[in-house]
């Protein structure tokens, strides 16, 4: 599990991979990851886009942003926890991701929280994220 905490906000990680999904065969790798954000604040905030920074064990980076995760916004109360599952395919048996969350409060500001770094690796193998 990895975990990173912004303004009281806690989003916690857990990669898996998706051996059904992968043809290693043909350069395919597919992870899932299970994401949970924690408001641990006392304040409202809704979760408005993403950012993900992607390496693949070849170095190659991809960027990714959008509104929202999983075509939500989610909206939450102090105490509130989201989680959702999504996925990653990589061309490489390893890689890295990484980002950030924009957040909205009640007030209209807004704000970015960390997503952690964490690892993509196959089964049985691990390197450590800078």
């Amino acid at each position: 599990m990895y975990r990173a905490v912004t303004r009281n906000i806690e989003v916690q990680v857990r990669p898996f991979y998706l051996e059904d999904r992968s043809d290693p065969s043909e350069n395919r790798y597919v992870w899932g990851y299970q994401i949970t954000i924690d408001n641990q604040s006392d304040e409202f905030v809704q979760l408005l886009s993403r950012y993900w920074h992607i390496t693949d064990g070849a170095g190659r980076v991809e960027e990714v942003r959008g509104p929202g995760v999983v075509g939500d916004q989610p909206e939450l109360n102090p105490g509130d926890s989201y989680q959702y599952t999504s996925g990653c395919p990589l061309s490489t048996p390893s890689g890295i991701m990484v980002g950030r969350y924009t957040m909205r409060n009640q007030r209209g500001e807004t704000f970015d929280i960390a997503i952690p770094a964490f690892s993509l690796d196959l089964p049985g193998t691990r390197r450590t994220v800078n």
